[in-house]
């Protein structure tokens, strides 16, 4: 059943994106001129370039994704702290692969938040979950998120005995209950969650729902700003955020219903 999940959300996330869309406009303007159905293609082809310009001077993807940043408050106040959760998705896994050293992406404060943290509170175990949520590697990623986080943390000096890696979890859900049977923490141990702040409702509800107590969100990686500020030209900023906010909106939505 996770797996039959897992396929489907990638694939349901694949046909909602708006450039997937984009392209079926085009494609459907490159039929109807095949067919010579003129007035369809310039309607379609009008709609699609309306579209297009919009998205590239409007920051649309703000309006939908800013509310879900705002869920939670970034850096609330912190006592004892006991672990530390980072989940992967800060780094770009075809290329740190390809190149052999550690290379992030823009979700990159997943690991400097965690590492800062670490650092804030030395005797805090860190973890670290995250195998790949890619659909090439179904039956396994070669090298996981967990591995490469394994180098990246020991190579910034945190101790081995401090670190645990969950390398198996391909999505949120698995991330939530595979963290819980790794670290199995204690009544009253507070850990801090670190993701992005898109992320962050979703993440906390999946490690509440596996019975993950007394966690504390730290939401980093903020893709928002005032919406003043992001008008201008920038098409594929715009749909890069654009995908994310219908992606995470579809996702706390299956998330509910599925009771994950």
């Amino acid at each position: 059943m996770d797996t039959l999940f897992f396929i489907a959300s990638k694939l349901i996330g694949a046909l909602l994106r708006p450039d997937t869309w984009i392209i079926v406009a085009l494609a459907v303007v490159v039929l109807a001129l095949l067919f010579n159905r003129r007035r369809l293609a310039l309607w379609v082809g009008s709609i699609t370039l309306a579209v297009l310009v919009a998205l590239a001077i409007l920051p649309l993807g703000d309006l939908l994704l800013q509310p879900i940043e705002r869920t939670y408050p970034a850096e609330p106040a912190l006592g004892q702290v006991d672990g530390i959760i980072v989940l992967g998705g800060g780094e770009d896994a075809r290329a740190s692969a390809f190149w052999g050293q550690m290379q992030l992406n823009e979700g990159g404060e997943r690991y400097t938040a965690a590492l800062a943290l670490a650092r804030r509170f030395p005797e805090a175990r860190l973890l670290f979950t995250g195998g790949s949520g890619a659909l090439r590697y179904l039956a396994g990623a070669e090298t996981s998120e967990a591995d490469m986080a394994g180098r990246f943390f020991r190579d910034q000096g945190v101790s081995p005995e401090r670190l645990l890696l969950e390398g198996q979890s391909r999505n949120t859900a698995e991330n939530a209950r595979l963290s819980l049977a790794l670290a199995a923490p204690a009544p009253g141990e507070t850990w801090v969650l670190v993701t992005s702040a898109f992320h962050m409702p979703r993440a906390m509800r999946s490690f509440e729902t596996v019975g993950w107590a007394s966690l504390v969100p730290w939401p980093v990686d903020y893709r928002t700003s005032a919406f003043k500020y992001g008008m201008g030209w920038n098409l594929t900023r715009n749909l890069l955020v654009l995908n994310t906010a219908i992606r995470e909106q579809i996702g706390q939505i299956a998330y509910r219903l599925s009771g994950r």
